[in-house]
């Protein structure tokens, strides 16, 4: 279950288990770890409600649901840079699905990233941030995948490249990169910011997307959270311990669980893969969940910086030549939804000066979004977002290279000038 972040964050700003009861085994005779199996139909009926609750904040049907197939038969092809991988079907039929694995099958998985057969899976699958699933929470969402309807299609085989199609190799991956082990509460926290923690870094998986991957495929763990390009998706998931991009730690608590919940606040909205991460998880957890996270996020502390990401630069003439051109081509195009002095007229149209995302050394989200256009997600809270229309039939790469320069510079904004020759290569990327 991973979320098709890999997939991660937005343009404009941002992001991105509960006492349960006892529960049925598949086989109706077993008892895990000596405890009663649920004693009565509701019993069952509300641990499945949890672990349907629990999967939406893992996000698991982003990944395993082909768009129009069925839900959880999997399928959905994840580019890499090693290859493609396609997700397993998890329903629970018994050829093709989960239905002959037992919780502690399902468990192994999640916790220590090994299938049913004790073979290891690939890091696609987000079992680093899922080790730290507590059992109960483990075991309420195989219940619910228990009681999903079984799909009878097979498991579509990866595409990998030699040598990463060798599965022997992880060994060597897990030994660098993995370290098993539960969520441990830290008790000089609040109980809200424990259990923010755990959702973030745990079902949430988001250092996934906001941690730098290296050469290997592995985070760099000096800079966690310190955002990063998400691989082959050209979308930049800003760094979360920086109030220089999407550092959150002067923004109000409301405008963070906004954001989550909604995908839009007075602070900025979200886009691309960050906005299928809120339409398909977040604005289905509760008010007191999003609360936790944002308290959480709220405090992450400052910490080593991603590595610098490949940023083309102009000369400072240029630079200059770029901003008053792109003067002319905002007045024109951006200031009747942005305005004239940047501040936009939040949550519909965000503020363009004085935020972060804007100004981030990497510009690769603000060309994205005058090339490419945008939603933000369709939610319960906000169901007729307001969208950003694409420029790139009417704009050449050099007056988008133009007007995201002079956003960047403009307003009391820190940015640089961007290249023309960084549009061209964004224009020819794929949007997914």
């Amino acid at each position: 279950m991973k979320r098709k972040s890999l997939f991660a964050l937005s343009a404009v700003v941002v992001v991105a288990a509960a006492a349960l009861v006892p529960v049925l085994w598949s086989g109706g005779d077993n008892l895990h770890n000596g405890s009663a199996m649920a004693a009565t139909p509701a019993d069952q009926a509300e641990l499945i409600k949890k672990g349907e609750y629990l999967a939406r904040a893992g996000d698991c049907i982003a990944c395993h649901t082909v768009r129009g197939g069925k839900q959880f038969a999997g399928g959905l092809p994840m580019a890499t840079p090693f290859g493609t991988m396609f997700t397993p079907n998890i329903t629970p039929d018994d050829q093709y699905g989960i239905g002959k694995w037992t919780q502690d099958d399902f468990y192994r998985a999640m916790h220590t990233g090994r299938s049913k057969d004790g073979s290891l899976l690939y890091p696609g699958f987000p079992f680093t941030s899922y080790t730290k699933v507590t059992r109960a929470d483990s075991d309420a969402i195989y219940a619910f995948l228990r009681s999903v309807p079984p799909v009878n299609v097979p498991s579509r085989p990866h595409e990998l490249k030699f040598p990463f199609n060798q599965r022997n190799m992880l060994i060597g991956w897990r030994t660098l990169f993995f370290r098993e082990g539960e969520f441990k509460p830290d008790p000089t926290k609040s109980v809200e910011w424990n259990r923010g923690a755990y959702l973030i870094e745990g079902l949430g998986h988001c250092g996934m997307c906001h941690t730098s991957i290296n050469a290997m495929g592995g985070p760099v763990n000096s800079a966690a959270f310190a955002g990063g390009l998400i691989p082959l998706q050209n979308w930049y998931a800003p760094s979360l311990t920086s109030n220089r991009e999407a550092g959150l730690g002067d923004w109000d608590l409301k405008d963070i669980a906004d954001l989550l919940k909604t995908g839009v606040s007075n602070r900025g909205a979200v886009f691309g893969p960050m906005a299928e991460v809120v339409h398909n998880s977040l604005q289905y957890m509760t008010d007191e969940d999003i609360n936790a996270m944002a308290t959480y996020l709220k405090t992450i502390p400052q910490k080593s910086e991603a590595p610098e990401p490949l940023q083309l630069e102009t000369s400072e003439k240029f630079g200059g030549e770029l901003l008053k051109q792109g003067q002319k081509i905002y007045a024109d195009n951006c200031a009747k939804c942005h305005a004239e002095n940047g501040l936009g007229m939040p949550p519909s149209f965000p503020p363009l000066a004085n935020n972060q995302s804007i100004q981030m050394p990497s510009a690769v989200n603000p060309i994205r979004m005058v090339l490419n256009g945008g939603y933000p997600p369709s939610t319960d809270a906000n169901p007729h977002p307001y969208g950003m229309p694409p420029f790139a039939q009417a704009l050449s790469n050099q007056e988008v290279a133009a007007v995201v320069t002079y956003i960047r510079m403009s307003w009391g904004n820190h940015g640089t000038a961007v290249s023309p020759q960084q549009v061209a290569d964004l224009r020819s990327a794929p949007l997914d």
